[in-house]
């Protein structure tokens, strides 16, 4: 097997974030359950866009989001979405590109528009998600660079965009590039929603062994597996996964590996401004220490400390020196 030339290859969805404050009356107005993500169409993405007050656009998604915080930390990542020819599009790349992320899907051209991500953050600091996925699930299988794959030590694959049968495909072929080449795979289940619907090809592609390591917290564990209480349901995957991964929240997380079990606390922070990411930067930091050679432990560490870092200000990229405070 050759060596690897990237750390961490990931597909996901090409999304711009749109974050703007709100109060909870506003959600109610629009019927946006707080703390919830939900899928538009493009006609209400529009009309909720046009009521949201001043917003701050940024390239999110979260696989994309996970690859730009292991470039932070000194990691070599690059990044499969699918965006359109259009200024999103536009944004999206180069902000990928500025972060030192390798990306070079095509546009596509005459679909629909590069997705986009309204976001509303109240002053708890719990976000409200609303997507309109648009260009990004159009990803098909065709455009993957298969070289790019088998070049990385880990793939990253997100639930998000495990969905629609386009992507959904093209994450199969690169799952059977990446072990074809003796790579490991990682699957975040990225968010309860994702698990309705798409549950039996969940647990279809993680009995074929299709996953190495597998991200989620304690609800899209519970779901996944039906069970009524988080030991059971960690009973189930640890057998099922060579590397289990299960974040708490403020109450931290946990990691089982050939039946060794960690768990640390939460990172202290300061002042929780957005928890938008949270998920996405805790994996970064995970699997950065993981290409280093960190122990199970430092691994789930530098993902907490990763991790709490983007709360403390808006969006779901790192802003300080994430490389100077992981210490990697």
């Amino acid at each position: 097997m050759a060596d690897a030339t990237i750390d961490i290859v990931a597909m996901g969805d090409a999304i711009v974030d749109v974050i703007a404050s709100c109060d909870d009356e506003f959600l109610k107005a629009h019927d946006l359950p707080k703390g919830s993500m939900q899928l538009l169409s493009l006609e209400q993405a529009d009309k909720l866009y046009a009521a949201m007050g001043v917003a701050r656009e940024m390239s999110g998604g979260s696989a994309a989001n996970s690859m730009a915080g292991i470039a932070a930390m000194g990691g070599r990542s690059a990044f499969i979405g699918q965006i359109a020819e259009d200024q999103l599009g536009l944004i999206f790349e180069h902000d990928m590109h500025a972060l030192g992320v390798h990306f070079d899907t095509p546009p596509i051209i005459g679909g629909p528009p590069t997705g986009r991500c309204l976001i509303l953050v109240t002053p708890d600091a719990q976000r409200t998600m609303n997507t309109a996925p648009g260009a990004s699930h159009e990803l098909h299988a065709d455009v993957l660079d298969a070289d790019l794959i088998a070049s990385a030590s880990i793939l990253y694959l997100e639930g998000y965009l495990f969905g629609p049968e386009k992507p959904r495909a093209a994450m199969m072929k690169a799952i059977d590039i990446a072990h074809g080449a003796g790579r490991q795979v990682a699957f975040t289940l990225s968010e309860s929603v994702c698990i309705a619907g798409r549950k039996e090809r969940f647990g279809q592609m993680i009995d074929s062994g299709g996953v190495d390591l597998l991200f989620a917290n304690q609800d899209e564990a519970l779901q996944l597996t039906g069970r009524a209480d988080v030991e059971s349901a960690l009973t189930e995957l640890r057998a099922k996964v060579p590397t289990l991964v299960i974040t708490k929240g403020p109450d931290g997380a946990i990691a089982i590996e050939n039946g060794e079990r960690i768990s640390i606390p939460a990172a202290p922070v300061g002042y929780v401004v957005d928890t938008t990411g949270a998920g996405d930067l805790f994996a970064a930091g995970f699997l950065t220490a993981r290409c280093k050679g960190a122990s199970l432990e430092r691994c789930l560490w530098t993902g907490a400390i990763a991790a709490g870092e983007v709360i403390q200000h808006y969006g779901a990229r790192p802003i300080t020196d994430l490389k100077a405070l992981v210490k990697l």
